[in-house]
């Protein structure tokens, strides 16, 4: 998919999330990315495990790099995933890191157990979750109380608004790269707007021939 394959690699090509970047970039600088849990709420499409993803790279080599779906992250797992912080990693860099995407659908016996781990994050270790605004509204209902959780984590600043020309400007770069381009940067405007600002959307749009004269 045209979203996987322009994928951003470095910080230099995240468009629309300036703010966020300069977070983690000023972090990775200091050092104080690890021994942290990190809460990215924003838009579907806005690039939040992008950013996840290009925050664990600065400090954990791949190998070193755990990714799960809330729906998959039981309790045995986080206790597989705490058996882990009394090893240092093998590798170049000297972190772990393990992100959590659709945190929304943490289960209560999960964000419980969560809550004891986030207590104690090793120096060489670091959390990044990430949730849809809407998403992380949920996790107040149903009788779940994630207040404990969220005071836990460090708020990553997520752009919701005035991202369009940005994501549009990729979108229309992507098209011309991948033959799929017709249309004046305008109606890219007007595309990721129909998407309410979901890139990934769009490129999938794209793919499939819509932005063609």
């Amino acid at each position: 998919m045209l979203s996987d394959k322009y994928r951003p690699a470095t910080w230099a090509d995240v468009v629309g999330q300036e703010k966020a970047v300069a977070v983690f970039q000023r972090l990775a600088q200091t050092g104080g990315l690890l021994g942290r849990a990190f809460w990215l709420a924003g838009p579907s499409g806005s690039g939040k495990t992008t950013l996840a993803r290009l925050a664990s790279a600065e400090i954990a080599d791949s190998i070193n790099v755990t990714e799960l779906d809330a729906g998959d992250c039981s309790v045995a797992a986080l206790r597989d995933i705490e058996a882990t912080y009394r090893y240092f990693p093998m590798g170049a860099k000297p972190g772990r890191a393990v992100i959590i995407n659709e945190a929304h659908g943490l289960r209560k016996d999960s964000i419980r157990r969560l809550l004891v781990m986030l207590d104690s994050i090793p120096r060489h270790f670091a959390w990044f979750f990430t949730t849809t605004s809407q998403g992380a509204e949920s996790l107040f209902e149903d009788q779940i109380d994630a207040g404990p959780l969220l005071s836990r984590c460090i708020p990553i600043p997520m752009a919701k608004q005035g991202i369009a020309q940005a994501f549009a400007a990729r979108a229309k770069a992507v098209a011309l790269a991948e033959g799929l381009d017709g249309r004046p940067l305008a109606q890219y405007v007007r595309l990721i707007q129909d998407c309410r600002n979901n890139l990934r959307m769009a490129l999938s749009r794209i793919e499939a021939g819509e932005m063609l004269a």
